[in-house]
């Protein structure tokens, strides 16, 4: 709740607040000691009424943080101030000229202390804004909170939720966001109410003739070479910090990376495991010396074990009566605050012990959780209290530490008994106790990351303040030097940029609660020389860190009489009384530490740490897209687990899956088809389960980059992102249209005599040279399978790219394309289109001539396009069937190797073993028995099946097959090289996690197969498989050779491009439902200069022809194939040593270039594919020049007989079509355009659309020439070779 604005609390307190006459000093006191004597006697039974009213106030306020007890506060406060003014005045006129004559020094003492009246000096106005802004202060910093991004409910208060996101959270955002909204929201509102705060404490304090607020504090520890001192002290210490900063450093740059950690610069604030990196042992679970060893962290016992608050603080109450010292009194118990209320109050969690000077009623304000660090805390306010009650006789102005640390050590010594794990043993808490170096070690490292740690900053908040109590920090500057004096002590910095509009001191409690700080330092040195004290007197023997002085008489009795001095006798003579020096001294500190402090010295010297920070002004960057993701996972070892278990579960889901697929594919019937979906929507709940497992984790700054990269690619859930019935749809579509199109016949009419694709169109398609007969097949089968699905393929469109976008992405173009890790691929294959498009241009216009030959000009036209069914391939993709037709020089050598296979008897099985010979000659992975055991390699007689050639991995590590219909041809020879080589990336990857069994891109997985199939598919390999009775070296037979491969690989280039360059525009909405044949027939025709033979509409769907459309296969992993597996050649054939034209060379029994392939493939996608490529080829680019290089000599003779015939490069009648039949012409009101049938308007909007190309397609034919001589020269590298850049 707000409080009331100042200027209404200065009214009410100015109208209500009035001293009570019986705390004023109306005794008659003469100006002399017994005079004196009597004064500090009324003094202190009257005080002990002031303070216990206003200890009482700032209880209630602190416990329940309202206005009207924030009122009572500066009420009672404004109370205290004027009975100490009061008192304090009449003691400077009674004595001012007489005590510091007083025979009794204690008397002495009690009249300095009364005559200091601090803020009570201060005008009554400026008194009460005094107490107003402290009030306020109060406020601000207990009440902030920090709410989560986007949120304004169930923020965080900085105890218990900030706490345990700095001590638990390994998350870099989270634990940034943490940090700087408390830093923002405690800090940005204090800054001017500090500034006035300053100048009234310094006002109140210069009229007690000190300079300044920091001096007053100072003069507690009565030593005029106190600051001194301190310097002194800390420089002991350096060494020791310096070496345990080295090591935390490295480890959190192990955890971080060089991202966030210079090794030679200061540490981020926020990465400390504490909001002010004070302590650091929050991160001693990255910090382990020897994580095999004991490692003392007793929390789980205790929460095991049923401990709570109470039962914590019962223990450390027997804990200090086991010394012989005093026991909680009732109040104690009746009035504290030990945990945080549930009630709903605000309230300051702040760890704080209270006296209220009545000498019976002692509290603790905690909001205690069960843990071992507040188990310490526990017994640090515990010591406080003792201290109370120890010295709570003496009069007012002694009731307190002989110095300020001593209050703060009395607790800490005893946790350092505590703390022992021989002590944690005798309360139950660990059960046995491991006594070795290692262990030791371990114990050390987590005290010093506590104590040691903490000595910088325990030293450096109150050199701040007193620079700004001085004025040599003035507000201008607050922030700088705050951080200046932390990366200088310290060697931390800033995890964010702040300025001075920050006030990053405030976001620390005893700022804005005006605590001086130093006490803590110097209780940092007192409590190992207490320590060292008590354990002598305890008769330990032993190292330091392993004594226990639990239920030692002897040591309580020292400590005891030390703590009822209070402040009665100097702090120099209570410490030689007990210590038997009078000096503060390090070295009992660091003879606590001595073990560890040579192990960590040890450690910086093997690792070559740089002691110090160097590199003073570094600052870490900001996260990407802070502060997005905070609540995400960033530790690595829960990611670890995490993808452990995803792997072992999936290779078991993903194996019945592919079973049950496998049993569809090879026997289509309803049932398997059942079961298969059945699987498939088990499998898709798996990837659903662990992809939004997997989408929790914030990966971004792991150091390991193969688990980064597991978790991106397990974040994407694909189509399993769908609900359940859209996922059920979207199955369901995907297997009616792969059945279609399995299932799909052509019969002629009136006759039950139906042929499907394979083998029967397939064979018409390849050896058929009448026009009619091709134009029956080519048209059958796409009304028989294309037209039957288009209908689900609009609703596949809409189901993919809500499954994309679900993922992340903008359509499933986009997703399909994002396997490629390159932003720019769309461009880069364009650009590598462009590259190759003169070598088909030419190919494409000696492939007309010849059909114009064989054909005529009623079908052939030479300006225009092709029509598509006359290339030998129902798709037109692959020209080497019509090799007969085109043939360079028909008496040469044609390299055929059917008729021989056909001859030897060749079969199926033969074939497969071949092919796997020519692996294993490489010294690859013979195929195991499973694949020969298990794959389909014919097409069965007795049963539907998808015919179409594919290779399958079982996800088991052992069980691979290949499903095909194979047909004893060459064509097919080559075919099972390329599924072969499928499997052998399967075998080469199969130990990788199931997410990296993958192409490193989907066109290396394409390509290893074919890469190989250009060594076998040579005459010289063709011979020595005894497929060839003799292999001619001359020109003739070369260009037939690279003829036919041209046919094969030149010729799909543009097929291979086009496909999903229609299906992304389908995807991103470019191409409508109502224009996806003419858009298809127009890429058609604009990258292979077809045409369809015969009209075409709207009513067709002539690309759902094609497998790939209705399995939604992406496509254009084939034309990065195509041009890859040249790159990946030209790299084998160089391991082979193999010289001479590219075209000539047959790897066979090159286990180095069998090497270099393994090495390859093992990687599956675990690394980016430039990676990859690099490791094949030298380079990490895709690039045409391989290909090129390949088919040189082809080109020339192609560029040389096109000109002698004067071809026209490309096809300027783009609208043109071949002559129909009678029953072929036009309906009524239709026009033909490129094929099409279409309304009047539809043809005259396609035309004006096509003009655009053909002017493009007349001038790539003027520029040809300067192209050509480009490729001839090849006097540089290619400008399509780009490099392709990773995420």
């Amino acid at each position: 709740m707000l409080c009331p604005a100042p200027a209404l609390l200065l009214l009410l307190a100015a109208a209500t607040f009035a001293l009570d006459p019986i705390y004023l000093p109306t005794g008659n006191y003469s100006k002399d000691e017994p005079g004196a004597q009597t004064f500090a006697d009324d003094y202190n039974s009257t005080a002990e009424l002031v303070l216990f009213k206003s200890v009482s106030a700032s209880w209630d306020y602190n416990t329940n943080l309202t206005s009207e007890n924030q009122q009572k506060q500066i009420s009672a406060s404004m109370e205290e101030q004027e009975f100490a003014e009061a008192w304090g005045q009449k003691a400077k006129e009674l004595f001012d000229s007489t005590w510091q004559t007083f025979a009794d020094p204690q008397l002495k003492k009690i009249i300095s202390s009364i005559r200091i009246l601090g803020p009570s000096n201060l005008p009554l106005a400026q008194r009460e804004e005094y107490n107003t802004i402290t009030t306020e202060m109060d406020n601000i910093y207990s009440t902030s909170k920090v709410c989560p991004p986007n949120q304004s409910t169930n923020c965080w208060s900085l105890d218990p939720d900030l706490t345990e996101i700095m001590a638990n959270s390994r998350n870099y955002k989270k634990l940034l966001y943490a940090w700087e909204g408390w830093h923002n929201v405690t800090g940005v509102p204090l800054k001017p109410k500090y500034e006035t705060f300053v100048n009234l404490s310094n006002w109140a304090y210069r009229m007690d003739d000190f300079k300044d607020t920091g001096a007053y504090w100072r003069s507690w520890y009565d030593s005029p070479t106190f600051e001194s001192d301190l310097e002194s002290l800390y420089h002991q210490l350096e060494p020791l910090y310096l070496n345990l900063h080295a090591f935390v450093r490295r480890k959190l740059y192990e955890r971080y990376g060089p991202k966030y950690i210079n090794l030679k610069g200061p540490i981020p604030a926020h990465l400390l495991g504490n909001m002010w990196a004070q302590q650091w042992n929050n991160i001693y679970d990255m910090m382990i010396p020897f994580p095999g060893k004991t490692n003392v962290d007793v929390t789980d016992a205790m929460v095991a074990k049923g401990w709570n608050a109470i039962h914590m603080f019962n223990v450390s109450d027997e804990f200090f009566t086991s010394l012989g010292l005093l026991p909680m009194p009732p109040e104690f118990w009746e009035k504290s605050m030990l945990e945080k209320p549930k009630d709903g109050r605000e309230v300051v969690c702040h760890a704080s012990a209270w006296d209220f000077y009545n000498r019976k009623d002692f509290r603790i304000k905690q909001c205690t959780t069960v843990t071992m660090e507040q188990l310490f805390t526990v017994h640090h306010e515990m010591g406080h209290i003792e201290y109370y009650l120890q010295y709570k006789d003496q009069p007012v102005s002694f009731r307190r530490g002989a110095n300020p640390g001593f209050h703060e050590a009395i607790g800490d010594v005893m946790s350092l008994s505590v703390s022992t794990p021989g002590h944690l043993q005798k309360i139950g808490l660990l059960d046995k106790v491991t006594s070795d170096n290692e262990s030791d070690i371990n114990y050390l490292l987590k005290m010093a990351l506590e104590k040691i740690a903490f000595l910088p900053f325990g030293y450096l908040i109150d050199q701040w303040r007193w620079n700004v109590f001085s004025g040599r920090t003035n507000p201008s500057l607050y922030n700088y030097d705050w951080w200046y004096l932390r990366t200088k002590y310290q060697g931390i910095c800033p995890p964010i940029p702040r300025g001075e509009d920050n006030f990053d001191a405030g976001a620390k409690f005893h700022i804005p609660g005006n605590t001086p700080y130093i006490r803590y330092f110097v209780s940092f040195i007192l409590q190992f020389q207490f320590h060292k004290t008590l354990c002598k007197a305890a008769n330990h023997l032993g190292p330091l860190h392993t004594c226990d002085i639990y239920n030692s008489k002897e040591a309580g009795k020292i400590i005891g009489e030390a703590m009822q001095a209070g402040s009665s006798k100097s702090w120099q003579e209570i410490l030689f009384n007990m210590t038997g020096t009078d000096k503060m001294d390090a070295g009992p500190l660091l003879e606590y530490f001595s073990p560890v402090t040579e192990w960590l010295k040890e450690q910086n010297r093997i690792s070559q740490e740089t002691l110090g920070w160097p590199d003073f002004e570094w600052r870490p960057p900001v996260p990407e897209g802070y502060p997005e993701g905070i609540d995400k996972i960033a530790d690595e070892a829960q990611a670890s687990t995490f993808l452990d278990d995803y792997n072992s579960t999936a290779e078991v889901i993903w194996n019945d899956y592919v079973e049950a697929s496998w049993a569809y594919n090879t026997n289509i019937t309803e049932y398997n088809k059942q079961i298969m979906l059945d699987k498939n929507l088990v499998m898709s709940n798996h990837t659903l389960q662990y992809g939004m497992k997997a989408r929790q984790f914030d990966y971004t700054d792991f150091q390991n980059p193969e688990m980064k990269r597991l978790l991106k690619k397990l974040s994407d859930i694909g189509r399993s992102a769908l609900p359940e019935d859209e996922l059920k749809e979207y199955n369901k579509i995907l297997s009616d249209m792969e059945t279609a199109y399995s299932v799909a016949k052509v019969c002629k009419d009136g006759t039950s005599s139906c042929q499907p694709l394979d083998p029967d169109l397939t064979e018409i398609l390849a050896k058929s040279r009448d026009y009619d007969e091709l134009l029956f097949a080519w048209k059958g089968w796409r009304d028989a399978s294309g037209k039957t699905i288009k209908n689900n393929f609009k609703r596949y469109v809409e189901l993919s790219n809500k499954a994309a976008r679900l993922n992340g992405f903008e359509d499933n173009g986009a997703a399909w394309r994002s396997v490629y890790e390159t932003p720019t691929l769309e461009a880069d294959l364009d650009n590598i289109f462009q590259q190759l498009q003169p070598l088909y241009l030419n190919l494409h216009a000696y492939v007309r001539r010849e059909l114009y030959n064989k054909y005529g000009g009623k079908y052939i036209n030479l300006n225009g396009p092709i029509p598509a069914h006359l290339l030998g391939n129902m798709w037109a993709q692959s020209w080497s069937n019509i090799f007969d037709l085109v043939v360079p020089f028909p008496s040469a050598t044609k390299v055929d190797a059917t008729p021989a296979m056909i001859s030897q008897g060749w079969t199926a099985k033969k074939m497969f073993e071949e092919s796997d010979n020519f692996f294993t000659s490489l010294g690859l992975t013979a195929m195991p028995p499973e694949f020969w055991a298990k794959s389909m390699i014919e097409k069965p007689k007795d049963r539907e099946v998808v015919c179409h050639a594919s290779a399958w991995d079982f996800y088991n590590q052992k069980d691979f097959r290949i499903k095909q219909c194979t047909v004893v041809n060459m064509d097919d020879l080559i075919t099972v090289h390329h599924e072969m080589g499928h499997v052998q990336y399967f075998l080469q990857y199969k130990d990788q996690p199931i997410s990296f069994r993958d192409g490193a891109n989907p066109g290396f997985h394409e390509a290893i197969g074919d890469v190989l199939a250009l060594s076998v598919s040579t005459p010289k390999h063709l011979k020595s498989i005894n497929l060839l009775s003799k292999v001619e070296d001359n020109t003739e037979s070369d260009i037939n050779y690279l003829m036919s491969m041209a046919l094969d690989k030149i010729a799909f280039l543009p097929f291979g491009y086009l496909m999903d360059q229609w299906r992304w525009k389908v995807f991103d909405a470019r191409i409508p439902e109502s224009e996806y044949n003419q858009q298809w027939w127009n890429l058609r025709l604009k990258y292979q200069g077809l045409c369809p033979p015969v009209p075409r509409s709207e009513s067709d769907f002539d690309p759902g022809a094609k497998f790939h459309i209705p399995a939604s296969v992406p496509y254009v992993r084939y034309f990065v194939s195509f041009v890859i597996q040249f790159q990946f050649h030209e790299a084998l054939c160089k391991a082979a040593n193999q010289v001479g034209p590219l075209h000539k060379c047959d790897i066979y029994q090159s286990t180095q270039a069998g090497k270099l392939l393994a090495d390859a493939m093992k990687l599956g996608s675990s690394k980016p594919w430039p990676e990859a490529m690099q490791m094949i080829t030298g380079q990490p680019n895709m690039s045409a020049e391989a290909l090129m290089k390949y088919f040189e000599p082809l080109t020339n003779w192609l560029i040389k007989r096109n000109q002698e015939n004067k071809e026209t490069l490309g096809w300027p009648e783009y609208n043109w079509s071949p002559a129909a039949s009678v029953a072929q012409e036009q309906p009524v009101g239709k026009s033909s355009f490129l094929g099409m049938s279409l309304e009047e308007n539809q043809a005259v909007a396609g035309q004006w659309i096509l003009l655009a190309l053909g002017i493009i397609l007349i001038l790539t034919t003027i520029v040809l020439a300067v192209k050509f001589a480009s490729i001839r020269r090849k006097a540089r590298k290619s400008a399509s070779e780009m490099e392709l850049k990773k995420y």
